[in-house]
């Protein structure tokens, strides 16, 4: 029997509004449509994901401790990245490669966006790609493994 890797996607606050919020900063490709390219492309890895999203720090933290199993995270925290300290302990605690990623630009925003305290807690970060940013996150982390 064949073992089959799980990965996890964590979408963050307000993520589950993409396609409609802010287009010209987060594009117009919505949640669903990110996690179907990210499904065709777990896929051709033969991989499985659990893809989940939460608009509360709380439950975002027990998601990665119920997964602590995973092989690898993608986390878009979100505005959680600025401040929350609890995500950024949670993900070391659980001591799994976690990449952080982000559908626009932080670092081109507002200065309050430019600093991620989410980011030292995880192996890379991946930003200003829209949804690509996803799927640089899966390569990245299934090129890691080998």
């Amino acid at each position: 029997m064949t073992i089959v890797e799980k990965y996890l996607v964590i979408h963050g606050p307000n993520l589950n509004l993409l396609g409609t919020r802010e287009p010209e900063v987060y594009g117009t490709v919505s949640l669903q449509e990110i996690n179907e390219k990210l499904r065709l492309s777990a896929d051709k890895y033969g991989v499985k994901l659990v893809i989940l999203q939460s608009n509360s720090e709380g439950e975002i933290i027990d998601i990665l401790h119920q997964h602590r199993d995973a092989k690898g995270i993608i986390i878009n925290p979100a505005a959680y990245s600025h401040y929350s300290i609890a995500i950024h302990d949670a993900i070391k605690a659980i001591n799994v490669p976690t990449v952080e990623v982000h559908l626009s630009n932080i670092y081109g925003r507002e200065e309050f966006r430019r600093h991620s305290v989410v980011s030292p807690a995880c192996i890379g970060q991946i930003s200003g790609f829209g949804y690509l940013s996803y799927l640089l996150a899966l390569e990245a982390l299934m090129s890691s493994d080998k």
